[in-house]
């Protein structure tokens, strides 16, 4: 086993599983050329999800793909499985759960960039599968650690009026649901979501957050136009400072969309997955891995 990482320094969770680690980015050939010699499956995990401009979240999220794709290929890997995004699929209507090809497709740069990171996977000659997970929690995940310490603060606010439905996956789900995608020859040519199967609000969201961590929350509504302008501005400011803004005017485009839940019923299909995590137990787990590292 091996893995492609920038800083071997904060990475000793994977050589402590007896990984082998290969320093370098996507973009390094001698890099990409050792991670997938003698690889059987090649798991592509990488990706950016915040960028100062469409051209540089194409840069990795298709760009860094094709590359690790072709060196695959090259080295006869049997299956590169990719991690692709919801965002490719595209966003819900209310009530109504998105399969693999019925979205409306990305409504973002990131999104479209993961799209055409799996269309350049698809040309580069290699057996592949493509997972397209929701929003991912979990231990050692950052991306929900914002929500997390606002209910610690007993205050979460809401984009909208909170109504808005979600799947999630929890990180453990996601890691069967790409190890079960690699074994199964069902799969191979093949495009899934791996959700939990029942969504969640928004609302309920932050309510099972705040008993994570032992808070009951105050959730406050923040209009869908204020919302556009604040993060229209926060993304402004952010490139005029040089910084890479997470979220932008852009990225309003997803918060603000009616609904992100999708069916997990091919993957179920094809190669036998189902999501085992139950949100609460996930949330309290994931809560109590915060506080452990010290990030709550």
């Amino acid at each position: 086993m091996a893995a492609l990482v920038r800083s071997p320094g904060r990475a000793e969770v994977l050589r402590s599983l007896d990984c082998r680690l290969v320093e370098g980015g996507l973009e390094d050939e001698a890099a990409r050329l050792a991670l997938v010699e003698g690889a059987e499956v090649v798991f592509h995990v990488a990706g950016l999800v915040a960028a100062r401009s469409e051209a540089e979240f194409l840069r990795v999220n298709r760009d860094g793909s094709a590359a690790l794709a072709r060196a695959a290929a090259r080295a006869g890997a049997g299956r590169l499985v990719l991690v692709s995004s919801l965002a490719v699929t595209g966003p819900s209507r209310p009530g109504v759960r998105v399969d693999e090809r019925s979205g409306p497709g990305p409504v973002s740069a990131y999104g479209r960039s993961k799209k055409a990171g799996e269309d350049a996977v698809r040309a580069a000659g290699v057996p592949f599968t493509v997972v397209r997970p929701p929003a991912v929690y979990g231990p050692r995940d950052r991306a929900f650690l914002t929500l997390f310490r606002a209910a610690a603060r007993g205050v979460v606010p809401l984009l909208g009026d909170g109504a808005r439905e979600l799947t999630l996956v929890h990180a453990r789900d996601l890691a069967r649901a790409l190890l079960a995608a690699a074994a199964s020859p069902a799969t191979v040519g093949g495009t899934y979501h791996a959700g939990n199967p029942e969504p969640v609000t928004q609302r309920e969201l932050a309510v099972a957050v705040g008993r994570a961590v032992g808070r009951n929350v105050r959730c406050v509504t923040l209009p869908a136009a204020a919302v556009r302008g604040l993060l229209g501005a926060a993304g402004a400011a952010a490139r005029a400072l040089g910084r890479v803004p997470f979220l932008d005017g852009d990225k309003a485009n997803e918060l603000l969309a009616p609904g992100w839940t999708c069916e997990s019923e091919a993957l179920r299909r094809d190669a036998g997955w189902a999501a085992e995590m139950p949100l609460d137990q996930g949330l309290a787990a994931t809560a109590g891995a915060y506080r452990e590292a010290g990030w709550l």
